[in-house]
């Protein structure tokens, strides 16, 4: 969550803005800190190519998280989490990454150890996960992919 909260500032936007704002926000921040603006050897060139960096990173992982990203991917994930079983699953801090059968991974901020604890020790995981975390936590489809044997 604090990395969410954190590129929010960083894009001076809500947890509402939509993919416009977010783009017009990115533009703008893009040709502040890029680092083609400042000449070889000024110490603010490496700052700017750190900056643009997290602007990029923040940019592409508020998108995956915006309303407009999830309602185009919902008819996958609903698919994904109605008929595919969980292959794998880690917890970091307040980050549940499910990998699922079908080989795609969901991550889910939020969850805090209680709430793993519980699913980790549930004799029906999947149902757990249906019934707590799926549509109770923030989430966006990671990149990582199942690694096949």
């Amino acid at each position: 969550m604090k990395r969410i909260t954190a590129y929010r500032k960083l894009f001076n936007t809500d947890k509402d803005a939509d993919l416009k704002q977010l783009k017009s926000a990115y533009r703008n921040l893009v040709k502040e800190w890029h680092p083609d603006k400042f000449q070889e050897g000024d110490a603010r060139k490496e700052e700017a190519e750190l900056k643009s960096r997290e602007i990029i990173d923040a940019y592409h992982f508020l998108v995956s998280i915006a309303p407009e990203t999830k309602e185009a991917t919902l008819e996958t994930y609903t698919e994904t989490i109605t008929n595919s079983g969980i292959s794998d699953y880690q917890h970091k801090g307040l980050l549940l990454e499910i990998t699922f059968t079908d080989g795609s991974t969901y991550e889910y901020f939020g969850v805090q150890k209680p709430m793993f604890l519980k699913f980790h020790n549930a004799g029906n995981q999947v149902r757990f996960a249906k019934r707590n975390i799926y549509n109770s936590f923030l989430y966006r489809k990671s990149k990582r992919l199942l690694q096949e044997a």
